[in-house]
């Protein structure tokens, strides 16, 4: 079974830029059809989107978030890692990582086959 693990400060200055990474055990990265996903929740809402990795290393990004926002692979780690620039404290929240069959953009967490178990950060001076 495939197992998510999130990592990274739980403490981030605004202006800075926020970096997570996604360790994946019990199943590589770059096999089958998946999609690698980073999603969020900022406290008192719902589920938000923020983008994709597939296994071929295409990247797609939430349109609100793209500017801001990169999705890299370490494929000989079997790790994928989010970074979102210019960080305010509207971007605190749990951030998840998420494996689903097909590119989902949605909130919805049935959409999503595997989570990590999140991780709170909190964007703060």
């Amino acid at each position: 079974q495939v197992q998510l693990q999130e990592s990274g400060p739980g403490l981030v200055k605004p202006s800075q830029t926020l970096s997570l990474t996604c360790t994946v055990s019990g199943g590589s990265i770059t096999s089958g059809y998946y999609y690698w996903n980073w999603i969020r929740q900022p406290p008192g809402k719902g589920l938000e989107w923020m983008g994709a990795i597939h296994k071929s290393g295409s990247v797609f990004y939430s349109p609100s978030l793209k500017s801001r926002t990169s999705i890299s692979r370490d494929t000989s780690k079997n790790q994928f890692t989010l970074r979102l620039a210019s960080v305010t404290p509207e971007d605190t929240a749990v951030y998840y990582c998420a494996r689903s069959y097909a590119l989902k953009t949605t909130g919805w967490v049935r959409d999503y086959d595997d989570w990590g178990q999140g991780t709170q950060v909190t964007v703060s001076s």
